[in-house]
């Protein structure tokens, strides 16, 4: 398994021998409703557009997700497999293959990689978006994904699993509270999961944020943090920081394939 890190949320993602593209922001600025005084996300350079996409994964229907400018740059015959929600914005776009992905629903990859559905983050008051289990079906490796660090307890009868892709840090607003769940989520998602890695997700690499909503954030913890803390509970899962763009193979130690319903 492979995986290389392209800022943000966006990752691209090597297993069974397919290449995953994961909720790519690769051009273009970030905005949320057309409001830049808000919050707006700029990239020092535009990221390549990988090549050789053999589907594209959408965790949530919002930008910062499902970013239109990327999509619309992308390849419109790559499939696509995203939550409701992420699969009518690209539909709306044109995209010819998209499969919405409900919870506990599961799609199978040219027959390589399973992916199922598992409830995710919190958006509104009541849409509940989608995070992932993604397993070789040939060995048995697998990944879970998922931005925000919203889970639930059934995510326990997916494990173990071996590479988990969450945030490290605590994002909350005044008034709101927390809108992503770092140290706490993740160091239950180890305690569930059993990984053998953790890979921060929702970091800042190189891109920069400006608008009135950055000075109303309140960041919490970081990847050190998280590792000693583990230690700390004689976990012996490791946490990587790739840096943007690097491609990282993963030293996994076999383990006894997981069945998959398909």
């Amino acid at each position: 398994m492979e995986v290389t890190w392209l800022d943000s949320n966006s990752w691209l993602i090597t297993v069974g021998g397919q290449r995953i593209l994961v909720d790519p922001w690769l051009v273009g600025d970030l905005v949320f409703g057309k409001q830049p005084w808000l919050f707006k996300g700029e990239h020092p350079q535009p990221r390549p557009l990988p090549e050789d996409i053999d589907l594209i994964l959408l965790s949530q229907g919002l930008e910062d997700h499902a970013h239109p400018p990327t999509l619309e740059a992308l390849d419109r015959a790559i499939p696509v497999v995203g939550s409701p929600n992420a699969a009518k914005v690209v539909e709306g776009l044109g995209y010819s293959q998209v499969t919405a992905l409900g919870h506990g629903e599961t799609f199978t990859l040219n027959q390589q990689v399973t992916i199922k559905a598992v409830p995710g983050a919190i958006v509104g008051p009541t849409l509940v978006e989608n995070g992932y289990i993604l397993r070789d079906v040939a060995t048995g490796a697998s990944l879970f994904y998922e931005p925000h660090g919203f889970h639930r307890a059934e995510i326990k009868q997916e494990g173990p699993v071996d590479v988990v892709i969450t945030p490290v840090l605590d994002l909350t607003l005044p008034l709101v509270g927390p809108i992503i769940h770092g140290q706490k989520g993740a160091l239950e998602l180890v305690d569930w999961l059993q990984p053998q890695v953790v890979l921060p997700t929702a970091d800042a690499g190189e891109v920069t944020y400006s608008g009135v909503l950055i000075s109303w954030l309140k960041v919490i913890g970081s990847a050190q943090s998280l590792q000693a803390a583990l230690q700390a509970n004689g976990s012996s899962a490791r946490v990587l920081s790739p840096t943007v763009g690097q491609r990282v193979a993963l030293d996994l130690s076999p383990r006894q394939p997981k069945s998959a319903v398909v």
